[in-house]
């Protein structure tokens, strides 16, 4: 599953159940001074449970890193790791493996995972510009592994908006 022709490891996601203070801790500990940060409510999004969430992205050492808060009880897959008290946490939560290509690749890519194996728990889309599937790896890794593809206009203006660390001189 993980060596793919067309597949590069591109992310590594985190939980958390305070999205403001997250930023702070990676702010303030980690040197990683912003973050883009949206939330996957965009018109056309479909996803396999309705989820909502509030997401920030920053590509550090050239590696995604996604911090993710769950949106209310919309998000059980998201929000299973965190403490049920409400204390504040960051928790890993999946690798990603970007597919590259068009859509037929990221078809192949999925149609070649054995889903016996490795069963897809949930995914999405939005329009064509991008497909996305979390398998279940937790058994044997402990985690989740997203498989994401986007049109490259989409990863084109995505990665346009996501501050790059250690910054870029021009």
């Amino acid at each position: 599953m993980f060596a793919r022709p067309s597949a590069i490891y591109s992310q590594t996601a985190y939980v958390t159940n305070d999205m403001e203070q997250a930023l702070a801790v990676f702010r303030e500990q980690y040197d990683v001074s912003s973050f883009y940060v949206f939330a996957n409510d965009a018109p056309g999004m479909v996803q396999s449970d309705g989820s909502q969430m509030k997401i920030a992205l920053a590509l550090v050492g050239g590696v995604e890193i996604e911090l993710i808060e769950p949106q209310g009880d919309t998000a059980p897959m998201f929000s299973a790791p965190l403490p049920s008290d409400g204390s504040f946490a960051i928790r890993f939560h999946h690798v990603a493996y970007r597919v590259e290509g068009d859509l037929s690749d990221f078809e192949a890519h999925m149609a070649s995972i054995d889903s016996e194996k490795h069963p897809v728990i949930w995914s999405g889309s939005l329009g064509d510009m991008m497909r996305f599937a979390y398998t279940d790896e937790r058994a044997l890794l402990g985690h989740y592994v997203e498989h994401v593809w986007m049109h490259a206009d989409l990863r084109a203006q995505i990665s346009g908006a996501i501050p790059v660390y250690p910054a870029v001189k021009d």
